[in-house]
């Protein structure tokens, strides 16, 4: 079963990696997700892609939550937050762009 204050305090101890694992992973994430967006690629590559991104936002929020459980509260731990907040509305934006432009495009199919 799992633990989570076992989990928090490995998050907490083990920081400087996870950070530096999930900063560059967030944003090369959502920067694939942006760019199958803008390359018009099939709609499912781009759920593919911004589920895969999602992922990544969703651990740093948690990650970031268990310094708030314990009080930590200082500008990394907003700036992550706000990263990760940023990442998960790109990857939802584009998923709501390719939708919207191809009922755009393609009125006939999308509109029964």
């Amino acid at each position: 079963m799992l633990d989570f204050h076992t989990l928090s305090e490995f998050s907490r101890a083990n920081c400087s990696g996870i950070c530096f694992l999930l900063i560059p992973a967030n944003i090369l994430a959502t920067l694939l997700t942006i760019i199958l967006t803008a390359l018009n690629r099939p709609t499912v590559q781009i759920w593919q892609a911004a589920g895969f991104a999602s992922i990544f936002a969703s651990v740093m929020i948690l990650h970031v939550y268990t310094w708030f459980i314990i009080g930590v509260v200082m500008l990394p731990t907003y700036i992550l937050l706000g990263l990760a907040v940023t990442c998960l509305l790109t990857n939802l934006a584009a998923i709501i762009w390719r939708t919207n432009s191809l009922q755009l495009v393609y009125p006939w199919k999308y509109n029964r």
